[in-house]
């Protein structure tokens, strides 16, 4: 039997995402209320800019009084996609005093301090759900909280930045340079007037302590992950991984250790062999690969970003979190139990792809190999091309630890038969 009373919904923010949520609220309504066992009313929505129309919003529910909104007692679920830290986090506690439940798409509040939000739900017996922080509409964030839970899950790779993907999708597929696919990607919409979230690997790492964090049930904080953008990748780059049978990806990585004793995340270019089903990923497209002991190798794949898919994954949270609402039940909080560690990068097992500008005369390989020797690092292949004085030599090394990997490449520098590091990579996947 439906419930006549309607479930009322606080939305904080209303620009692409909160938007497209007030409208699939209207347009469903009906279908909602069935999924839900009651209906479900806009009762305000908070903005900065009040004078702006918004389609399909009366204007007596806009307010810029976002506190005085979710402080209303009356608000049963409080829908934030107004992004960033703060006011954000402010809001968000404050509703969970008021009695209402939250629904975010906040991937920076949530890897930033995840735990202070997560605590306040707890203390006033809340939900907190945010599918759409990570991968759009990707189902993600639930089958490893919910459909996960009785497995063990060791790693969790993937792509989880659509704007980064569509530029090295670009630079692979046309040759084109980093500067002109950014350029490419800001006059599509696929990347902001300031790319610096994206590119640099800000937003992607945000997702990677996220995803870290509930995978291994411990707490992952933006500071843990490691992080490399796309910037300094190049059409050299994409040049070198297609002779080698593989593209470049932004990939976002979180492992546990083989001893089980710690975890690591880290977001990073990457080569991947062109047989990995990351590497036919294209354009702004998202996909994440799950391995648990006994599930095995999961993938989601789906659109990562933009208004619609958001609003979608936003919408599922909301009418769970109805639902237990009415059922007068909370679904899963923070599981942090196993307390692990989060190893720094130079601990973490890698393989290096390094391409040296070097002297074209006898001996250079073997002082190039004296060197790896030296760290303790096996080398996989090597490729050297020579004319007129000048040669590059590509080496690919087999995994060893991040850290006696840069120290290699350090003292590559030093060698006087060495002109240059042209590039550094490293490669995933195999």
């Amino acid at each position: 039997m439906m419930r006549t009373r309607p479930l009322k919904v606080a939305l904080l923010g209303c620009g692409v995402v909160g938007s497209e949520v007030a409208r699939l609220m209207t347009t469903h309504a009906d279908d909602l209320a069935a999924r839900i066992g009651a209906p479900v009313e806009l009762a305000g929505v908070a903005v900065r800019r009040p004078q702006k129309v918004r389609e399909g919003i009366a204007p007596e529910l806009v307010t810029t009084d976002a506190t005085a909104l979710v402080s209303r007692d009356d608000i049963d679920v409080v829908v934030e996609v107004i992004g960033g830290i703060e006011p954000a986090r402010t809001l968000i506690t404050t509703a969970f005093e008021h009695g209402a439940s939250v629904v975010s798409a906040n991937k920076a509040l949530l890897a930033e301090d995840g735990a202070t939000l997560y605590e306040a739900a707890e203390k006033h017996g809340r939900d907190l759900y945010f599918e759409a922080a990570v991968a759009g509409a990707i189902p993600l964030i639930r089958p490893l909280r919910e459909s996960l839970a009785g497995d063990k899950v060791n790693r969790v790779l993937g792509i989880v930045n659509g704007t980064t993907n569509f530029i090295l999708d670009k630079m692979e597929r046309s040759g084109a340079g980093y500067s002109e696919a950014l350029d490419e990607a800001t006059a599509l919409g696929y990347a902001e007037a300031d790319p610096t979230a994206d590119v640099e690997g800000f937003d992607a790492a945000a997702k990677a302590a996220i995803l870290a964090g509930i995978a291994f049930h411990t707490r992952v904080r933006l500071d843990d992950v490691h992080r490399e953008g796309i910037t300094e990748v190049t059409a050299a780059d994409m040049a070198s991984a297609k002779r080698m049978g593989c593209t470049v990806k932004l990939l976002a990585i979180c492992e546990r250790a083989a001893d089980g004793r710690s975890v690591t995340a880290r977001v990073h270019p990457a080569m991947i062999p062109l047989s990995h089903p990351l590497a036919s990923v294209r354009e702004a497209y998202n996909a994440v690969f799950v391995e648990a002991e006994a599930a095995g190798r999961l993938m989601f794949y789906g659109p990562g970003a933009g208004g619609s898919p958001t609003a979608s994954a936003v919408l599922g949270d909301l009418v769970a979190v109805c639902r237990n609402k009415l059922a007068e039940a909370t679904g899963p909080g923070e599981s942090a139990y196993t307390q692990l560690p989060v190893s720094h990068m130079g601990d973490v097992v890698t393989r290096y792809h390094i391409s040296l500008d070097v002297a074209d005369k006898p001996g250079v390989l073997a002082q190039v190999a004296t060197v790896f020797a030296e760290h303790g690092v096996s080398i996989d292949t090597v490729r050297q091309q020579g004319k007129d004085g000048e040669a590059s030599l590509v080496v690919v090394t087999h995994r060893a630890p991040d850290a006696a990997l840069s120290g290699t490449v350090e003292a590559l520098r030093k060698l006087d038969t060495v002109r240059g590091v042209a590039s550094i990579m490293r490669v995933e996947g195999e």
